[in-house]
């Protein structure tokens, strides 16, 4: 099993020494890879205050169980987790800078929010990126939640599963041919290709926690990376399995991975590197090929404070 660790983006200082300094650290202490989130904008909430999306995306879950009544009665309030004032590196961006002060450290994504892209420039650009890194670029891609960001790039939300599935089978394309004549129902192009093209295929895995996004990744992706809590660790894992062997592909071809959130605003109460540890290991018995943590929002002061409990971890899960 792979080990990972979420690259800080909210509270890494945005300075390219201190950048450096901490990736090549987190490369020195023996990680296998990297992992950076996605988000173009954030939404300032005063200006906004009926945007909510992660409470409209539970509430809607919830009145299929319980009922609009109870969910009104229930209902908690919390806010996204991020807002405009919350920084992010632009993922691709930071992954060609990391590639010149890197060697062998795996730089992924989890994930980059395809359908608000265009597809032809986030293949040149993937393609880039993994020559410049020689093959280090896992690409992962997923669909998003936050309506704002597309509204401003200027891309359907509503259609966003649709097209992230065209997207998949055309990035490929690009990837691995040099002239693609391809008509979709959201992306054209005739006669022309991107250059250069990546020496080596880029492996393209698939985010989300839905039965929708399992499905997708069982049938188009390079692996799987949704967020599952430990309790459902194996039988997840079956079921995923079950849908790749479905489509005809061997599991074994196919990676799984999972994040462990040790903050607050995603995965609920602070973790200690020990109480992660045992969550990342329950994940490892149940046959995951890749195991992330996120030391965001967990107290830290510093990014020697990161560092020190991302490598107690790395040391536990290893033992």
């Amino acid at each position: 099993m792979k080990l990972g660790l979420i690259f800080p983006q909210t509270e890494i200082p945005d300075d390219a020494a201190a950048i450096r300094d901490y990736v090549q650290a987190v490369e020195a202490d023996g990680f296998d890879y990297l992992l950076a989130f996605d988000h173009v904008l954030g939404v300032n909430v005063e200006e906004r205050p009926e945007w909510d999306p992660l409470n409209v995306l539970r509430d809607v879950a919830a009145r299929v169980v319980h009922g609009q009544q109870a969910v009104e009665q229930e209902r908690t309030i919390k806010r996204a987790p991020y807002d405009y004032q919350s920084a992010f590196q632009e993922p691709l961006v930071l992954y060609a800078f990391l590639s010149g002060v890197t060697s062998s450290i795996e730089l992924a994504t989890g994930v980059v929010i395809l359908p608000q892209r265009q597809t032809a420039l986030l293949a040149k650009q993937a393609a880039n990126v993994a020559n410049l890194s020689n093959g280090r670029l896992r690409l992962g891609v997923g669909i998003g939640w936050n309506d704002a960001e597309y509204e401003a790039l200027g891309m359907d939300f509503r259609t966003r599963g649709r097209r992230s599935e065209e997207q998949l089978v055309f990035l490929r394309r690009l990837w691995s041919e040099e002239s693609v004549t391809f008509k979709g129902e959201f992306d054209r192009i005739r006669g022309a290709g991107i250059n250069p093209r990546p020496k080596r295929p880029i492996p393209l895995w698939l985010g989300g926690n839905s039965e929708i996004a399992m499905r997708r990744a069982a049938r188009l992706a390079d692996g799987w990376q949704p967020s599952i809590a430990p309790s459902e660790a194996e039988e997840k894992a079956a079921v995923f399995w079950e849908h790749v062997r479905t489509a005809g592909r061997v599991p074994d071809t196919v990676g799984l991975e999972n994040l462990i959130h040790c903050g607050e605003t995603i995965g609920g109460p602070r973790m200690s590197p020990e109480q992660a540890a045992e969550i990342a290991l329950v994940f490892r018995d149940a046959g995951y090929s890749h195991v992330c943590i996120n030391t965001m929002d967990a107290g830290h002061r510093a990014m020697d404070d990161h560092l020190e409990f991302a490598s107690a971890w790395r040391r536990m899960v290893g033992q």
